[in-house]
């Protein structure tokens, strides 16, 4: 039989090949019609391709979406322009990914810029020969837009005149050094960016305008996701004034900076309409988790999806985890009903109430819990991006550190005896970026389980100490040849992390 390690392996295998750039836009996308009238299908939407078909996109993963699309398009492209970080399209050479490259005389331009994810006078000259583009179409042009989230704000700075692009990063770190949430630089850069908040969207008006996203956002908010430059703007002026009001930033602003905000309201921004864009939503944790949870069903899981929603600082989130883990093990050593399952139940509805995580009917998912029975080994699923508060100088990510916060948690309530019937089941948890990376570190998460941690214990590696340090990637490196870690390489998607929980009956 196959070991739990490498379920869970083609588990995160599967979800991310699903939401990877090429399959994704080739299973939403194709051109049909003949030559007389042709059109562009997207999600079962038909877009009647009237004059010329136009391409621009910004973000990691948009090379690869770009590539598939000019596949997908041929002739009916025109010309297209796409920004993208600094260095990728070496390090997708290098790691062999000829299919998310364009081809030799692709008619897309590719502009490599915002190094560090910081936006810079590459990503700006980017931004600008985007605006240009947008600015010159007519109502018979279709503009098909990518976006895919991590990078694609960076990669898309275009202030508006008078502002500087280091004055607008000034303030930008001013207010981040006061401790602004990135919300609000979010609502701060929008309002004075000429693309995000729905500017590229009027400014490519009257032309159609088809926007494919990729989301790296919880709840795959179009407004947020890559700071929303094809979707109406939820916020005005006035929120960026109270914002720059709280962190005391009013009196201290660039000319230019004053200049723009006391014009904005009055001047005339044209058609605020958006009858002329559709947003459509390729790729998201949702439709990774899906596909995970049909791979589980298939290796002959009881398969159930927690959240894709799953944020918080990790120690809370590893709580939670750990807590269902025991509820599940007393189901499996049919102990459902008593005092530790009432007690872990409830301690388990308050914690997912302090953590606050959306559409977590975690209610509901007990009930559907009770009745997986004991015969089939059960898997549990859940997305999302969960937060470390760095107090160590070690090496690690968010996915590392919560696996190994799992696998001693769990070890932990072992050792004290509070769920014996742990005893009865195999456990492994699994954490992963869907973008291949974890931190500054060639993993993409780790494997782990209490197993593994009172091992690791009896060969004296003190995993508080390494956990204490941030250290998470030195343990899983050390311990048994680095076999835990999850290395995949770079992926050329992104839609945050994956976890599953796999237990079965020993």
């Amino acid at each position: 039989t196959m070991s739990l390690r490498e379920h869970a392996l083609s588990l995160f295998r599967s979800a991310v090949g699903t939401v990877r750039p090429a399959p994704m836009l080739k299973r939403a996308v194709k051109l049909q019609g003949d030559d007389g009238c042709p059109q562009l299908l997207v999600k079962g939407q038909a877009f009647p391709l009237k004059r010329d078909l136009y391409l621009v996109g910004f973000g990691k993963a948009v090379l690869g979406m770009a590539a598939a699309a000019e596949e997908i398009l041929g002739d009916h492209l025109t010309r297209g322009i796409i920004s993208v970080p600094l260095g990728i399209q070496e390090s997708l050479r290098r790691a062999g990914m000829q299919e998310m490259l364009l081809k030799p005389h692709s008619k897309i331009q590719v502009i490599e810029g915002a190094k560090n994810n910081l936006p810079d006078a590459e990503a700006l000259k980017g931004a600008v020969a985007i605006q240009e583009l947008a600015e010159g179409l007519t109502a018979d042009d279709l503009l098909l837009v990518l976006i895919s989230g991590r990078g694609g704000s960076a990669l898309l700075p275009a202030p508006i005149p008078p502002i500087l692009l280091e004055e607008k990063e000034k303030l930008t770190k001013m207010l981040a050094s006061r401790g602004a949430a990135i919300q609000e630089l979010n609502i701060v850069r929008k309002t004075l960016s000429v693309l995000k908040g729905g500017g590229l969207a009027q400014l490519a008006h009257p032309a159609r305008v088809v926007s494919l996203i990729l989301s790296d956002v919880i709840g795959d908010p179009l407004d947020i996701i890559a700071s929303g430059p094809t979707a109406a703007n939820s916020h005005s002026v006035q929120d960026c004034l109270q914002i720059l009001t709280k962190y005391n930033l009013l009196h201290n602003l660039p000319k230019s900076v004053e200049t723009v905000l006391s014009s904005s309201p009055t001047k005339p921004t044209g058609p605020e309409n958006y009858s002329h864009v559709s947003n459509i939503i390729l790729g998201s944790n949702t439709l990774a988790l899906e596909e995970a949870k049909r791979q589980a069903e298939s290796l002959g899981y009881a398969a159930l999806v927690l959240s894709a929603a799953i944020h918080g600082e990790v120690g809370r989130v590893a709580t939670l985890y750990c807590q269902l883990i025991q509820l599940v093990c007393l189901g499996f050593a049919s102990l459902q009903e008593g005092l530790l399952s009432d007690e872990l139940r409830g301690n388990l509805l308050q914690l997912a109430a302090e953590l606050q995580i959306p559409g977590l009917g975690l209610g509901e998912f007990l009930q559907a819990l009770r009745g997986l029975g004991s015969d089939r080994p059960v898997c549990i699923l859940a997305g999302g991006e969960t937060t470390v508060q760095l107090q160590g100088t070690g090496k690690g990510g968010r996915n590392q550190e919560l696996a190994l916060r799992v696998g001693l948690g769990l070890h932990r309530a072992q050792a004290t005896g509070a769920s014996s019937p742990q005893g009865e089941c195999e456990i492994l948890f699994f954490s992963g970026g869907t973008d291949g990376q974890d931190g500054p570190t060639e993993a993409a998460g780790a494997f782990c389980s209490p197993a593994l941690v009172a091992e690791a214990l009896r060969e004296g590696l003190d995993v508080e100490a390494f956990l204490r340090n941030n250290d998470s990637y030195t343990f899983f490196s050390q311990f048994q040849g680095g076999h835990h870690l999850l290395v995949t390489g770079l992926t050329g998607t992104n839609v945050m992390d994956i976890q599953a929980i796999l237990i079965r009956a020993t």
